[in-house]
């Protein structure tokens, strides 16, 4: 069995630069002043259309992700609508076989601590988990049957391409401090990285009372 922590990894190659550039010419064609383009207006012009509201225009841009969770916080990644996906199967995924250990991986819950009761028993019950489906394989059972007793712990990877002005929606909502504990430790982590490579569309997302 291993244990290990939530993560994330943006696919896209991002040139910041050039993107907000395009976010400027898309923009610009709605108010017919492209002819007020110069080296340095994009951000002025987009800051002006995040203020606005106006952020349709950024859906001409989007960006991948590669995430590294468990499977409950994937169920709440996938009911984002205006979005593609693409997940580890767990109806072709073997757990015994070499390119996986002969293991199974779950992800740390953030909200206990290793010396904590509780994370003892949640322990404890994903390596009964983890004997009990490798027995069930080794008694002929297929993948897509052993998964049947897989728990929302069991680590997933799923890859995720939203254009930016549906990584804004989610943000807003997944680093709420309403949002689940773990799905909020990953979007955090996530928002983080988007705000180094594209700060102008992102740094706004911080709120000041912390609520996202």
């Amino acid at each position: 069995m291993k244990i290990i922590s939530p993560d994330c990894e943006i696919l896209t190659p991002i040139n910041g630069e050039k993107m907000i550039k395009n976010i400027e010419l898309c923009g610009r064609v709605c108010y017919k002043s492209e002819d007020r383009i110069t080296a340095d207006s994009a951000k002025k012009f987009i800051a002006m259309i995040l203020k606005s509201g106006h952020e349709s225009v950024l859906e001409h841009e989007k960006i991948t992700v590669r995430f590294i969770c468990d499977r409950g916080v994937s169920h709440e990644i996938v009911r984002h609508r205006i979005a593609s996906y693409s997940q580890e199967s767990t109806r072709y995924c073997n757990y015994s076989k070499d390119k996986f250990g002969g293991e199974i991986t779950f992800i740390r819950p953030c909200f206990w601590a290793e010396d904590d009761e509780k994370y003892a028993v949640w322990k404890s019950t994903m390596a009964d988990i983890e004997k009990n489906y490798l027995a069930l394989l080794e008694m002929g059972a297929k993948p897509e049957e052993a998964r049947s007793i897989l728990p929302n712990s069991l680590k997933t990877e799923i890859i995720v391409t939203m254009n930016i002005r549906e990584w804004r929606h989610f943000f807003r909502l997944r680093t709420s401090g309403r949002a689940h504990p773990q799905m909020r430790e990953l979007a955090l982590m996530l928002l983080g990285k988007f705000q180094e490579k594209v700060p102008l569309l992102f740094d706004d997302m911080d709120s000041p009372d912390g609520s996202y």
